[in-house]
C-alpha cells in the first residue's frame, strides 16, 4: 500500500483503545467511544475496523464535514445515530472587531487544566467562535472561559445554532510527468524531484492522513498530502493529458 508499517507508541495505543471498543461493544450490545480523533488518528482507527470487519460505526465531530471527530462504534442492531455521541458545543461571543483565532480559543480552553483529546474541532467567526467539547467537561468550560487573550467572551451553552465553516484555500495548476508521490509533490511544493523524494523517505510526507514513505505510492485525485512544515493540499483534479503525454493536475493548498 505504500504506507508505513511501523506505529509510534501513541498509534499503537489508539489501536488497542479502537479494538477495546469493538469489543465490549459486541460484549455488552450498547456503542462505544474513542476520541476526539484528529485526521490521522481516524486513518489509524479506520484501519483497526478494517481488520475488525462485522462492526457498524461513524465518525462524527458535531458537524457536517468536522477534522476532529469521535468514532463511535454500534452493535449491529442500533443504527449509528449522532444524537447519542458524547458532545456539546459552547458559543463564545465577543466583540466583532476583536481578533481572536483558533490558537488564542485553543490555548484559553487547554489554560483550564483539560487534555487535548477532550476537545473537537473550533470554528471561529466574526464576533462568534463555536467550540466541541466532551460533554462531561461542557459546563465546566462554558462556566470557566470568560477571557481569551485580553478579550471577554461570554458563552452561549448549549450552543444549537448552525455552524458555518469557510475553508480558505489557494488553487494553482501544473502539469506531472505521473501520478508517482514524488512527482506530485515535485509540483505541490515547486521543487525538485530529488528533494521531493528525500523528504517523502525521511518520513515527512503523509498520504490521506497516513505516512507514506514510498516515492513511487500513485497518487489519486481527492487525495489528501500533508508534508510537515509546508501544510496540506488536496489533489483537486488529476487529468487530462496534454498533448505532450504529462498529466494536469490542480491543487489546492489549505491556508
Amino acid at each position: 500500500m505504500g504506507f508505513t508499517s511501523d506505529l509510534s507508541e501513541e498509534d499503537a495505543l489508539l489501536r488497542a483503545r479502537v479494538d477495546d471498543a469493538c469489543d465490549l461493544c459486541e460484549m455488552r450490545s450498547c456503542p462505544r467511544f474513542v476520541g476526539f480523533l484528529d485526521e490521522h488518528r481516524q486513518a489509524v482507527a479506520r484501519a483497526v475496523l478494517r481488520e475488525k470487519g462485522t462492526f457498524s460505526f461513524l465518525f462524527y465531530g458535531g458537524y457536517e464535514g468536522a477534522e476532529r471527530t469521535i468514532l463511535g462504534v454500534f452493535p449491529s442492531f442500533l443504527p449509528p445515530d449522532t444524537d447519542l455521541f458524547p458532545l456539546k458545543a459552547i458559543g463564545f461571543r465577543y466583540r466583532r472587531t476583536a481578533s481572536l483565532s483558533h490558537r488564542d480559543f485553543l490555548g484559553a480552553l487547554l489554560a483550564t487544566g483539560i487534555k487535548r483529546d477532550k476537545l473537537g474541532d473550533i470554528v471561529c467567526g466574526e464576533g462568534l467562535t463555536v467550540v466541541f467539547v466532551d460533554e462531561e467537561l461542557a459546563p465546566f468550560l462554558a462556566e470557566s472561559v470568560n477571557k481569551v487573550g485580553s478579550e471577554g467572551v461570554q458563552a452561549l451553552f448549549p450552543y444549537a445554532d448552525e455552524v458555518i465553516v469557510h475553508h480558505e484555500f489557494c488553487e494553482y495548476r501544473d502539469t506531472v510527468a505521473s501520478p508517482r508521490l514524488d512527482a506530485v509533490l515535485k509540483a505541490a511544493l515547486r521543487i525538485s524531484r530529488e528533494e521531493a523524494s528525500r523528504r517523502i523517505t525521511a518520513g515527512l510526507v503523509s498520504c490521506n492522513h497516513m505516512p507514506c514513505e514510498q516515492v513511487a505510492h500513485t497518487v489519486k485525485e481527492g487525495d489528501v498530502l500533508s508534508v510537515r512544515g509546508e501544510g496540506r493540499f488536496l489533489i483537486a483534479a488529476l487529468g487530462p493529458l496534454t498533448k505532450k503525454g504529462r498529466l494536469i493536475i490542480k491543487l489546492h493548498k489549505y491556508l
